[in-house]
């Protein structure tokens, strides 16, 4: 079944590649617990196939910092990206597309958030197995207030802008 707007963010981990060690964070992947992360702050999530994928590289992440600042100023207080990919792919790629400090880049290594979610897709055709879809989610202290869910191979509603139109 899949989320939807009034729902509370499902129980689950997504892991994080932290370039920077911390008190509670070590450097490398961590693992944290989506209720914890998401406890009492305004998240901009948006869901997409995978890492290094060409509308995903080209304009989905890119779109997310460049509107970064404007999404914080409406009171978003982070902004996930999440894909059906290890850490250290995410963390990697988040470097490339300058999202580090910007855009927490969360691992989805086994799809398992995404099927919670209901936003999992089979890409076994394409050769990459079960992913995520494209989507874009407002997340109020774990509630979902806005979801935006792409249909096919679509990219024009999960995008930073229409996002942040929503923001209220």
């Amino acid at each position: 079944m899949t989320i939807k707007i009034g729902d509370r963010l499902p129980e689950g981990t997504l892991s994080e590649f932290v370039e920077t060690e911390t008190e509670g964070c070590s450097l490398g992947p961590n693992t944290f617990q989506v209720a914890d992360l998401a406890k009492g702050k305004k998240i901009a999530i948006f869901g997409l196939p995978g890492a290094y994928t060409p509308t995903c590289s080209a304009q989905h992440v890119p779109g997310y910092v460049k509107l970064a600042d404007e999404l914080k100023a409406k009171g978003v207080d982070e902004i996930w990206c999440i894909s059906v990919n290890d850490a250290f792919v995410m963390g990697a790629w988040g470097r490339d597309q300058k999202a580090t400090g910007i855009v927490r880049m969360m691992a989805d290594g086994n799809a398992a958030y995404s099927k919670a979610l209901g936003l999992d897709a089979d890409f076994s055709k394409f050769g990459m197995g079960t992913r995520s879809q494209r989507y874009s989610l407002l997340v109020d202290d774990g509630v979902v207030k806005q979801l935006n869910v792409e249909q096919g191979g679509a990219f024009e509603v999960s995008n930073a802008e229409t996002l942040l139109k929503q923001v209220a």
